[in-house]
């Protein structure tokens, strides 16, 4: 990996992914997490989440660079010390906006760029299977993969020149299906699969192996509760 102005980027030639991630302040960030950890663990545990997303994705052999999308100061410095790149959330018109906006930041550097959209709380992302992910992806002008509840989405991207239209919220699976997008389905994917909103979300995480942040943190945890 080496540094190209504020972006950390992947020196293997096949490295040809720009990843764009978002994350609302951590004060606002997983409140359903909430109910099952405290309050008091909730905003560090969001930044564990987003801290071991982008570690794990900035690892894959075929992610150029990862941007970061977010007004959140403690988290942008956390994440920027991993090699993301932070742009501030610019259209403060929700997830798809700043979504669509990281999009636009990545394509103002590299016009070529092959865009996605990934969650910011898969904290047992594997690089080996993300890089399965875009290389699946990197066949179709638009590509999909829905979460482990089978509803929502996890990852979203778009070729070269291809506008990538996030839909994210809700049973966004239907939408971005509806909208032309091709279904990624290929097995062993559950690290991708596996956002955290729930304890028993993180319980889901934990069976298959969280980064070291959340780990760190879940360590102290009491048992988490079935909400």
């Amino acid at each position: 990996m080496r540094m190209e102005g504020e972006i950390a980027t992947n020196t293997d030639p096949a490295g040809a992914w720009s990843l764009v991630v978002p994350l609302k302040p951590l004060a606002r960030a997983k409140s359903r997490l909430g109910l099952a950890v405290g309050e008091q663990s909730r905003p560090g545990l969001a930044l564990a989440f987003a801290q071991d997303t982008v570690a794990a994705a900035l690892s894959c052999a075929l992610v150029r660079d990862v941007v970061v999308v977010t007004d959140d100061a403690v988290a942008g410095a956390a994440l920027s010390a991993l090699g993301a790149r932070i742009v501030p959330d610019a259209p403060a018109a929700g997830l798809n906006a700043a979504l669509a906006y990281g999009a636009a930041m990545v394509r103002a550097l590299r016009p070529g760029a092959r865009a996605a959209a990934l969650n910011a709380d898969l904290p047992a992302l594997r690089a080996e299977e993300l890089a399965r992910v875009l290389d699946c992806a990197s066949a179709f002008p638009r590509a999909f993969l829905r979460d482990a509840a089978g509803i929502g989405t996890t990852f979203l991207s778009a070729a070269p020149g291809v506008e990538l239209r996030p839909a994210f919220g809700g049973p966004s699976g239907a939408r971005h299906l509806a909208s032309g997008a091709v279904e990624i389905d290929l097995p062993a994917l559950g690290s991708v699969r596996r956002d955290v909103d729930t304890g028993e979300d993180l319980r889901a995480a934990r069976a298959l192996g969280l980064g070291p942040h959340t780990a760190r943190l879940a360590a102290s945890l009491s048992p988490v509760p079935d909400r």
